[in-house]
């Protein structure tokens, strides 16, 4: 025990002579006590144990260094890390308060910034006017795909109400019309308004179907001879070519303008409005010009048509021919003013119901943007 009593004050003296890390180590070092282990030594018997149990084990003695030290030493490191403690608190927050801007904001419990404090910095203000002069541009800037499909749909819709008039004159309907009209010239060759409006539908049957030139070859009159003759056949052959251009160039261009409008009416509000209005005042410009060379001169007009389509000499027949006998002059100009009635009287509506009134550009400006009336485009 007197040399263990010495092994402690040494160390009680030369602990000065310790580095600080090491003492503060030993000082936070969690202090346990417990019972030391037994080894083999210590599991001999009683009889050699009595003669040596006051010689101190080196290792127990080094083990057990920091628990031979007064209680007074043990508990002054301690108490000096303690009174550092707020000093070195106060020197943090001033480094962390000034490294985080004043507009940042902090936690109301201990004043400390947000983890998203730095989130929230303002750029400097020469970068934010050229962000809002870029966002002021794009929004000025209109793309170009809508503009594509307005410009189409304004092209095809004069195209397909023409192909439509067309189509609705091609029927049986409109020559049980013109057949029983007051003012239709009679035919003096003997037909019968029965006769016409039977072999004028065979005509028009032939025109829309899909058989070859023997529909109309084949057709044999009261008298039990042929109906058409050959260059007549051969002629309405020819017919038949250009309403079938005319009607697959109308499909492609109406299924054109049906995409046209599904587009712009989910992109741009007011632009399907502003396409049909472009488009009928094309649609108007281009009937009323043919409308005004058919009245001066319709001998010219009817002449010079059938030259942009047909071969000279392949149109012209004899008034006893059966295509002269079922569709004189006069069922020629009747379907031209139809078609002209039909196009001009839908096209005026279409202009009239999209025209740009005050209210309907406000409404427009509205869809676009609320706030200014336009809107960036995706």
């Amino acid at each position: 025990s007197v040399s263990e009593n010495k092994e402690s004050a040494d160390d009680v003296e030369f602990e000065w002579m310790k580095p600080q890390g090491a003492k503060a180590a030993q000082a936070n070092e969690p202090q346990h006590h417990e019972a030391p282990q037994a080894t083999p030594e210590k599991a001999a018997p009683a009889a050699s144990k009595e003669g040596a149990h006051n010689v101190a084990a080196p290792q127990e003695t080094a083990t057990n260094d920091a628990d031979a030290k007064p209680a007074s030493q043990r508990y002054l490191e301690p108490q000096e890390s303690a009174k550092d403690a707020p000093a070195k608190a106060a020197s943090d927050e001033r480094s962390t308060r000034d490294s985080v801007p004043n507009d940042a904001p902090r936690s109301t419990a201990n004043n400390e910034p947000l983890p998203t404090s730095m989130l929230q910095v303002r750029p400097p203000q020469s970068e934010v006017d050229r962000r809002t002069s870029g966002r002021e541009e794009a929004a000025a800037l209109r793309p170009v795909l809508p503009r594509i499909f307005q410009v189409l749909l304004a092209i095809c819709y004069p195209v397909v109400l023409l192909v439509l008039a067309i189509r609705v004159v091609t029927t049986p309907l409109f020559l049980w019309v013109e057949y029983y009209r007051p003012g239709f010239p009679a035919d003096s060759f003997g037909f019968s308004q029965d006769d016409r409006l039977t072999y004028g539908s065979y005509t028009l049957q032939y025109l829309l179907n899909f058989t070859g030139p023997r529909f109309l070859g084949d057709l044999v009159g009261t008298d039990h001879r042929q109906l058409f003759a050959p260059g007549e056949v051969s002629h309405m052959a020819d017919v038949k070519g250009v309403f079938q251009m005319a009607f697959i160039v109308g499909s492609i261009l109406g299924l054109i303008a049906l995409i046209s409008i599904i587009y712009l009416a989910r992109r741009r509000s007011g632009a399907v409005r502003r396409g049909l209005f472009a488009g009928s005042i094309v649609t108007l410009v281009i009937i009323i010009a043919l409308g005004v060379l058919g009245f001066m001169g319709w001998d010219t007009f009817f002449t010079d048509f059938h030259g942009i389509f047909f071969k000279a000499g392949t149109w012209t027949f004899h008034e006893n021919d059966t295509l002269i006998r079922l569709f004189p002059d006069q069922f020629w100009m009747d379907a031209g003013l139809a078609i002209g009635v039909i196009v001009l009287l839908v096209a005026s509506l279409t202009f009239a119901f999209t025209w740009p009134t005050r209210s309907r550009r406000e409404a427009a400006a509205r869809a676009l943007n609320p706030a200014q009336g336009r809107r960036v485009a995706n």
